[in-house]
């Protein structure tokens, strides 16, 4: 199978199946860039969800671009983007037809809330794929000598209080962890 194809296709899986945006799709695309075709380690992934992070637009079709275009050049990122933008046009159209149509019955209503619980735990999935390597160095959730980073953990945990309890900016708490990392990367080694 060329490459082409695999990457179509792998991106249309998490096109079709990232209900609940950016982060949901996050172990999808684990799933298929580092389990099931090797094309990034677990590490480099937490980089691409850093990197997709700090570029303008949703998250899958950015991993999707960049995988592709790391894999197969400009072509690549085109046909893993497309693959991935695919699904949500086609259901896209048809849920606003049906929607319109159909929204007042009690069983779309119940479908919809019973699908939030799901889209909060792929969410949450997201979080510590992207998490576990940040701080582990191995990767897993292991603690043996050398392998927990303190000061990424430390960075977590100011970060999760900045924003929660002082409702900071998002893009300020990424500002000044770079900044606090770069100061302890100068003064302390």
């Amino acid at each position: 199978m060329s490459i082409y194809l695999e990457l179509f296709l792998a991106f249309l899986q998490v096109g079709a199946f990232s209900f609940g945006g950016g982060y949901a799709a996050m172990p999808l695309i684990s799933a298929q860039v580092v389990d099931k075709y090797g094309w990034l380690s677990a590490s480099e992934f937490a980089d691409l969800v850093t990197i997709s992070q700090m570029t303008p637009g949703p998250i899958a079709i950015n991993s999707a671009t960049f995988v592709g275009n790391q894999l197969a050049g400009i072509p690549g990122a085109l046909v893993a983007t497309i693959g991935v933008t695919l699904p949500s046009c086609v259901f896209v159209t048809i849920l606003a037809l049906l929607y319109t149509r159909y929204k007042n019955l009690p069983v779309l209503k119940d479908a919809l809330v019973s699908l939030r619980p799901a889209v909060v735990s792929m969410i949450l999935a997201a979080g510590f794929i992207i998490l576990i390597p940040a701080i582990f160095k191995s990767g897993q959730v292991e603690f043996t000598e050398g392998n927990f980073s303190i000061r990424p953990f430390i960075l977590f945990v100011l970060s999760l209080i900045g924003l929660r309890k002082f409702k900071l900016d998002p893009i300020l708490v990424m500002v000044l962890s770079g900044v606090i990392e770069l100061i302890a990367t100068v003064v302390l080694g």
